[in-house]
């Protein structure tokens, strides 16, 4: 098992640890706006947008596998469609890629990992659809501890982490998420460490490299400029740069289960957090429900918006 991967596992593993308060809660609401919460066996969870279907009922995201320690199932990242009728949904063990509703199957990582020896065989981080729908990139975890980003469809390779340690750059955490550029010609990849990286047309708007932070970054959300973006820590801290407005944090709440990510609401200058329990915080967004309080089959790894 490498061990570079080991360690991004064994953060998404700790967000299955209890910590303490209710998970969900709702913070200047406004009138539009949805999300999904992706769990870790693939089951979808659908809040003011429409639900198409889920990995969890055909069994494509399995559980635990020998030789990964992964957090009760294999999916850990979800990207919805412009028009918010449809999704895709990454299993990051398998490198495979699922679609629902008017999603549009594009490639998968599994399709070059044919054979290949397990242990080098990557694991899928994000699923990042372009602006308009055509195509997705997914970003994956390899041996170098780097990231790899795939293009499928339409969308376009503008490089990674992996070609700045080729470069000499030695980034200083773990890869945990991307964002797409509005334009479709670019895009943000984060790292735990809160280290934030430009590729293509994304613009380097600041990060959080070299600040001791308590917990690590495991999210980011672009805003619909792409002037600005927001990074989400495990403790639910929030960091905006650029043209994101902080809108407030959990950073000083005692929750019962760390964040798990941040996703932008389309139709406002908010954002939603979204925990390990299935608890949603919104913060000048519309709340729409969330998983808190329920008993999952796995724990919640992903938001992504309705649209």
């Amino acid at each position: 098992m490498r061990t570079t991967t080991a360690r991004f596992l064994a953060a998404l593993v700790a967000t299955c640890l209890p910590i303490t308060v209710p998970g969900g809660s709702a913070q200047g609401a406004t009138p539009a706006g949805g999300y999904r919460l992706l769990g870790a066996d693939g089951g979808v969870f659908a809040f003011g947008t429409p639900f198409a279907g889920s990995a969890a009922a055909s069994r494509r995201c399995l559980p635990n596998t020998v030789d990964r320690e992964l957090p009760d199932g294999t999916c850990f990242s979800i990207a919805s469609t412009p028009s918010g009728e449809g999704y895709w949904v990454l299993d990051g063990d398998r490198g495979e890629v699922h679609v629902f509703g008017d999603a549009g199957f594009h490639g998968e990582p599994a399709d070059s990992l044919a054979g290949a020896p397990r242990d080098l065989v990557p694991t899928g981080i994000a699923i990042t659809a372009t602006p308009g729908g055509g195509g997705y990139w997914v970003m994956q975890l390899g041996p170098s501890g780097a990231a790899d980003v795939e293009p499928f469809g339409e969308a376009a390779s503008y490089g990674d982490s992996q070609e700045l340690l080729r470069s000499g750059i030695v980034p200083a955490g773990t890869p945990v998420g991307m964002a797409a550029a509005p334009d479709g010609r670019g895009y943000w990849e984060v790292h735990s460490d809160g280290g934030v990286f430009a590729f293509g047309s994304a613009r380097f708007l600041g990060s959080l490299g070299g600040t001791r932070l308590n917990r690590p970054v495991v999210g980011i959300a672009a805003t619909t400029t792409g002037n600005g973006y927001w990074l989400a820590a495990a403790d639910g801290g929030v960091f905006a740069f650029g043209d994101a407005r902080f809108a407030g944090s959990l950073a000083s709440v005692a929750l019962r289960a760390p964040v798990v990510g941040i996703a932008r609401d389309p139709d406002g200058p908010g954002y939603w957090l979204a925990a390990a329990d299935g608890g949603v915080f919104a913060f000048d967004a519309p709340f729409r429900g969330s998983m808190a309080g329920t008993r999952l089959a796995a724990p919640v790894t992903a938001i992504a918006p309705g649209h």
